[in-house]
């Protein structure tokens, strides 16, 4: 694609420019190719190169490329007047926040689905309007969706729109909010770069969802990039969550060694890190109900349970199959959310509610405890310690109150 920014930069304008440039500079075609796809500065010994056929300063070559360092950022800043008076800008040139009637397709006692693309919908919102958001967007991978949109955009194209529809959920986060995003680590990098500028930074959660496809001249893609951010320095909501140990799924029995530190776990289980080794992907016909990714129930009510209290109002830009509002739903919060393809997918789970509210209240009842109701009976049977069991049983009473307000924040369904 030669109207590309690095080709712009360098004045070229067809193949045969580029070749030709190729040829003048010494660099190789595919690296010239590989600095504009993958939106990378050249290497010191190539940009040598380029500012020799170009003619062009770094700093000017550096501001055509939008690569701002440090040492540019600042001297921008310092000549900021009259760069302002270089680009004639004004209060009245700036863009003008569009606020369409949009209306809903269909609607809940709680929550809202807009058949829209999803940044008409964020422009459409009021500014901290917003106490978590969950975004899943299209990985840019080539794949199928129902809605039939381009998920192949060039990487400049891709991030491009991405930050777009993130930055218009930042306006739209209360203070305090909470921001999760889901993505491939590569794209992670990029978003992240955007939320610094504005969010504070929780957790990079990697979940560990594993495909087992075969993957040649690399390592194994083994997780997704879950990203944690908020606004202002801390959460308004933090609803911390305890997991039960993990054991063989056969005899019950640990599967690390807790030596003489069996009696110090605490009976709810153990603290959740930002590693989640315990999401499987949605596979099964009785749980998928779409033929293009889904994600799994556990996240988001995981995800919903620990950033938001009942009451709440969730927004998902990126629908799908409806996950995060059939959660939001049965948590009792508040939701809206747009997705651009079909929404009789999204329908049909409303319709089927209450197979989805027993498949959370199977996961809730399976947290806050050190061992599962079934665990505990398999290592009865094969005679594995518990915590009544030890000579020291542990003493939770010091933390008592805390738990106690972790067991809470679930609500009874």
């Amino acid at each position: 694609m030669i109207n590309n920014y690095f080709y712009r930069a360098l004045s070229i304008t067809s193949d045969i420019e580029l070749k030709e440039f190729a040829k003048n500079s010494g660099i190789k075609l595919s690296k010239l190719k590989y600095y504009a796809e993958e939106l990378i500065y050249p290497h010191k010994s190539d940009l040598k190169k380029i500012l020799t056929v170009t003619g062009l300063s770094e700093i000017e070559l550096q501001l055509k490329l939008g690569h701002l360092n440090n040492d540019l950022r600042n001297l921008l800043s310092e000549h900021s007047t009259q760069i302002l008076e270089i680009l004639k800008l004004s209060e009245q040139n700036k863009a003008v926040r569009n606020t369409p009637g949009l209306q809903p397709v269909f609607k809940t006692q709680l929550g809202q689905l807009f058949q829209e693309d999803c940044i008409s919908l964020i422009e459409s919102l009021p500014h901290e309007s917003v106490d978590l958001i969950f975004a899943d967007p299209p990985f840019n991978l080539n794949k199928e969706y129902e809605s039939g949109i381009n998920d192949k955009l060039s990487k400049k194209e891709y991030l491009e729109w991405t930050e777009k529809w993130v930055l218009g959920c930042i306006d739209l986060l209360k203070e305090g909010g909470s921001l999760f995003i889901w993505n491939l680590p590569i794209w992670g990098t990029h978003i992240s770069e955007i939320l610094n500028k504005h969010l504070t930074f929780r957790h990079w959660i990697a979940a560990d969802i594993k495909y087992r496809l075969p993957i040649q001249n690399r390592l194994y893609p083994a997780h997704y990039a879950l990203l944690y951010y908020t606004k202002g320095e801390k959460p308004k909501t933090f609803n911390g969550e305890r997991l039960p140990l993990e054991t063989c799924r056969h005899c019950g029995g640990d599967i690390r060694d807790y030596g003489g530190y069996k009696d110090k776990l605490n009976p709810l289980g153990i603290n959740l890190s930002d590693i989640w080794y315990d999401l499987s992907p949605v596979r099964h016909s009785k749980y998928k109900t779409r033929t293009s990714n889904e994600l799994p129930l556990k996240l988001l009510e995981r995800v919903i349970s620990m950033a938001s209290n009942e009451g709440d109002t969730v927004f998902d830009p990126f629908g799908g199959s409806g996950t995060t509002f059939i959660v939001s739903e049965i948590l009792k919060r508040k939701w809206i959310g747009s997705e651009i393809g079909p929404v009789d997918t999204i329908q049909d789970r409303f319709r089927d509610i209450e197979f989805h509210k027993k498949v959370i209240i199977d996961i809730q009842q399976d947290k806050n405890k050190l061992f599962t109701d079934e665990v505990r009976k398999i290592r009865i049977k094969n005679n594995k310690w518990l915590p009544e069991t030890l000579k020291n049983p542990p003493n939770v009473k010091s933390n008592q109150s805390a738990s106690v307000k972790q067991i809470e924040i679930f609500p009874k369904l």
